[in-house]
């Protein structure tokens, strides 16, 4: 059992939403948005919010809270009440793995978004051309030694604030860094009002152009919302284990979804304006961040203050999905006897920090390995890109389906319906509609998609 807790509902959603917001609303977001139709995108987008994953993020919060455990411990626990199988346990155990997977990789591509901030912070990239800024990110790519220190650098920080707790570590993180996030998020909107194309931005994200609405458009759209509010991993379940009883699951899963997809459309409304007065292209790929903007970042006036406020933004939304990476694995290490949780911590810290380095190689020593030539689908991934592909169109999507599923038809109605406190009402009856058809069906179809 859980002996720590948040200090209640606002330090708990505070959490959740730096959990969610990550370099997947910031640097994923605006350049999936950005080659995916735009406005069509972004309709798609929020109804899958709500549709898909939120319902997905209740599951996870109930069956948390009600084992206040870990993910492995907690499915077994409830596996065990409804008479269910007890592979179940299995589901729990995929998350932390690929969690595992992802801390590996997200701390090496969060130490480019260090490195950078002080680059731009020193004015070193003021004055440079496109063609400069982009030989520079491939010459870091090049560089394994400085990739590896600011990977090192980054886990290390994670691994800190893990070891202190729930309160004292990550509660105290978030709640300084989350609105200082936020506040410099509305700072930089507000920039690019004046300073950025703001009008062709508004008409972009917010004015729906049915005609882009194609079934690709659709499960980009649902895919990224998925992934985006950070479910199907058993994080979500372990933020929710130290949670008090007397606080209202669905009202903090619309909450967190509400704030999530507002810090999505928010770095949308502070990278496009720049992007479109500077003649960019909106669907830059993930070098939208790291060329594209920073060329524009070099070449505006004030450009090295405005830049290093956008990369503190993005280390800030880095640190607190990092920390929830970890701190799922750490709650299950704890779990065994005589494992303290600054030793959980630092040795699952290390682990993912020397998985990490496949990832700093595949962009270097070895970006010509291709481990699975003889398959066409992954016939040109390097080894970062084939973990990549694991995680984030198998692993991911498998185990949100799956907690759909388990609490949807296999988890005891009572409890269910004594954790979401709203008895058997319109509400109850919808969520447990959606997370045990719609849900599912619609992950489903995103993970055939990303097979084929």
């Amino acid at each position: 059992m859980q002996q720590e807790n948040w200090s209640g509902r606002f330090a708990f959603i505070l959490a959740s939403i730096g959990a969610a917001v990550g370099l997947g609303n910031i640097w994923k977001f605006p350049y999936t948005l950005g080659s995916s139709g735009g406005s069509a995108f972004v309709l798609i987008y929020v109804g899958a919010i709500l549709l898909v994953a939120t319902p997905i993020m209740i599951a996870e919060m109930i069956l948390g809270r009600r084992a206040r455990s870990s993910a492995p411990t907690a499915l077994a626990m409830h596996a065990k009440e409804s008479g269910a199988s007890r592979h179940w346990t299995v589901l729990g155990w995929m998350g932390l793995f690929a969690l595992f997977l992802v801390l590996s990789f997200y701390s090496v591509i969060a130490g480019w978004t260090a490195s950078y901030l002080l680059k731009t912070a020193s004015g070193s990239m003021m004055g440079l051309s496109a063609m400069e800024v982009a030989e520079g990110f491939g010459e870091f790519l090049h560089s394994p030694l400085e990739m590896v220190f600011w990977h090192m650098l980054f886990m290390v920080g994670t691994v800190y604030v893990v070891s202190r707790g729930v309160k004292t570590g990550l509660e105290s993180v978030t709640k300084i860094v989350m609105p200082a996030l936020f506040l410099t998020l509305v700072a930089l909107v507000i920039n690019s009002a004046f300073v950025g194309d703001f009008a062709r931005t508004i008409d972009f994200l917010f004015r729906p152009d049915l005609s882009k609405i194609a079934p690709a458009v659709v499960l980009a759209a649902v895919g990224q919302a998925f992934f985006s509010v950070n479910v199907g991993v058993g994080g979500v379940l372990t933020y929710s284990a130290y949670l008090p009883a007397n606080v209202s699951l669905y009202r903090s899963a619309i909450i967190i979804a509400l704030g999530d997809t507002l810090v999505a459309l928010l770095a949308g409304l502070a990278i496009f304006p720049i992007v479109f007065a500077n003649g960019l292209d909106p669907a830059g790929g993930p070098g939208l961040i790291f060329v594209t903007l920073s060329t524009a970042f070099a070449q505006m006036p004030g450009g090295a203050f405005i830049g290093t406020a956008f990369f503190v933004m993005i280390v800030l939304a880095a640190i607190t999905s990092s920390i929830s990476m970890l701190e799922a694995i750490t709650a299950r290490a704890i779990e065994f006897p005589g494992v303290t949780r600054k030793r959980a911590a630092a040795v699952v810290g290390i682990g993912a920090f020397l998985l990490g380095l496949v990832t700093v190689f595949s962009f270097n020593v070895w970006e010509d390995v291709h481990l699975l030539q003889g398959i066409p689908t992954f016939a040109d991934k390097t080894p970062f890109e084939l973990i990549d592909y694991l995680v984030t169109n198998v692993m991911m999507p498998l185990g949100g389906m799956f907690y759909a599923l388990f609490a949807g038809w296999w988890l005891s109605k009572d409890t269910s319906v004594q954790e979401l406190g709203l008895g058997e009402g319109v509400v109850y009856r919808l969520w447990l509609f959606l997370v045990r058809f719609v849900a599912p069906l619609a992950v489903a179809a995103v993970f055939v998609y990303n097979l084929a």
